[in-house]
């Protein structure tokens, strides 16, 4: 059976991912104090979102349909732990904005 989601895991998790990094840049320049914690929770989510990169393109290239599979929900638990996290970096930095 052909993965069906591995692909789009490891599309978004690497578009996600740059976008993670594009944050982290732009907090480092802006040199804020406030913006610490947003900083640190962009960094763990970048870190969740290669996770899933490593575990979809794995899951892609495997052969066993039952590793596969095994391989694939780890991709898809690594993606959604990630999408909280951005929603919580977005809940912070709105917050960062009307305070």
């Amino acid at each position: 059976m052909s993965n069906q989601t591995s692909q789009h895991i490891l599309n978004t998790s690497a578009t996600l991912l740059g976008f993670c990094l594009i944050v982290i840049t732009a907090l480092h320049i802006s040199n804020q104090v406030e913006t610490n914690i947003i900083d640190k929770l962009t960094s763990i989510v970048a870190i969740l979102l290669t996770f899933s990169c490593i575990f979809s393109f794995v899951s892609i290239r495997t052969a066993n349909p039952v590793l596969e599979k095994r391989i694939e929900t780890i991709a898809d638990y690594f993606f959604l732990i990630a999408l909280l996290g951005i929603l919580i970096i977005i809940i912070f930095i709105s917050i960062n904005f009307i305070s």
